[in-house]
């Protein structure tokens, strides 16, 4: 078969990564230089701890497994089994955490409750207070500014690749074939557009009707922290934003109103995890009203650096890079990804929201496999 992939972030490297892997050619087109949208702003977290119980964590475990075998076969991909810790401050934030170990599928997601003690065995950079850490071993790490570049060369070493770097997808031309805005037409046996929060031009003509919204984040990076943070590390305003935690216990931590006003107005939760550099990418903010605004905010940042500073119980490094990015989220946020048929041999991938880095790998051997690669 000939592949069309139209979209070179995650989502859309992975289908052209599985259609490579299964004897095909791929032809890949990104209308920028290189991509430049949330496959890269983002945390390169591996995040099974807080995914839904049923398809979501079968979507995220089963992606899990994937991406460990890709980054053993392309090491470029940074990938590192580190686990994440979830510190906990109050008895209302305890008791979710509690909750999360008794759930059915706590063992499939690596769950375990540490004492102070045992979480600064397993990182012992967080010497800040705490009550306990949530442990989740399924968590995982790569290095999204890096990832699909390490992806690319790989695939073109295959000698069925072939990239096309600046080139906006504008027509669907009869089956299987799209055409550019130089005038060239790609023809395949399908065609598959993963072109991220790109949900307008080409992609509303297709779709009018998409169920799928835009959402806005804000992160940060800092210099090099000067010693391992061994695992990914969330607070457990984490807690609010992640499916697998809601219950009861949850209920009573919003009512006990905890949260920090400015992390309620944002939408916040941290997340944080060391880069290969030594260097610590921290997020993150979430903004869903249109127009989103031009500028980054300073309060939501004092704030992931206080709560940072705590758990770790020493200044942060400076701060290297501030950025905002923006990705597509399915309406009804029990979907893991949007997949529709939207001509005669043209499907539409998009709207995995935040788990986009976490799935992709899944997502596009899905695809494969309704599509009969």
């Amino acid at each position: 078969m000939r592949v069309i992939v139209v979209g070179a972030g995650v989502v859309g490297t992975m289908h052209a990564w599985h259609a490579i892997g299964r004897g095909h050619e791929v032809v890949q087109i990104e209308r920028e230089a290189e991509a430049r949208g949330a496959s890269l702003r983002n945390f390169g977290q591996i995040w099974v701890s807080g995914r839904a119980g049923g398809e979501e964590l079968d979507t995220a475990l089963r992606a899990r497994t994937l991406w460990e075998e890709i980054g053993a076969e392309v090491p470029g991909l940074g990938f590192r089994a580190n686990g994440s810790l979830t510190p906990v401050r109050t008895e209302a934030e305890l008791a979710v955490a509690e909750a999360a170990v008794g759930r059915a599928d706590a063992a499939a997601r690596g769950y375990r409750l540490l004492d102070p003690a045992g979480a600064r065995a397993v990182n012992p950079a967080l010497r800040g207070g705490f009550l306990a850490a949530l442990h989740c071993e399924r968590d995982a790490a790569v290095e999204p500014r890096t990832a699909q570049l390490a992806l690319r060369e790989k695939l073109l070493a295959s000698g069925r690749y072939t990239f096309l770097a600046g080139r906006e997808v504008r027509d669907v031309v009869g089956e299987h074939a799209v055409r550019d805005d130089h005038g060239d037409v790609h023809t395949g046996d399908a065609v598959v557009l993963c072109t991220g929060a790109w949900l307008g031009g080409l992609v509303r003509e297709l779709a009018p009707d998409l169920p799928v919204r835009r959402v806005r984040l804000q992160m940060m990076q800092t210099d090099p922290l000067g010693e391992p943070l061994t695992t990914s590390v969330a607070d457990a305003d984490s807690f609010r934003y992640y499916p697998a935690y809601a219950g009861p216990q949850l209920d009573e931590l919003n009512a006990a109103q905890e949260q920090a006003p400015v992390a309620a107005a944002h939408k916040m939760q941290l997340l944080m995890v060391q880069r290969a550099d030594g260097g610590l990418t921290i997020g993150d903010t979430h903004e869903y009203e249109h127009p989103f605004a031009f500028d980054t905010l300073e309060d939501p940042y004092d704030h992931l650096v206080e709560v940072v500073e705590s758990f770790l119980g020493r200044p942060l490094p400076k701060i290297r890079r501030r950025w905002a990015g923006v990705y597509a989220q399915c309406v009804d946020k029990t979907r893991v990804v949007h997949r529709q048929q939207v001509r005669d041999g043209v499907w539409l991938v998009t709207g995995p929201g935040g788990r986009g880095m976490t799935c992709s790998p899944a997502i596009a051997e899905k695809t494969a496999n309704e599509l009969g690669w």
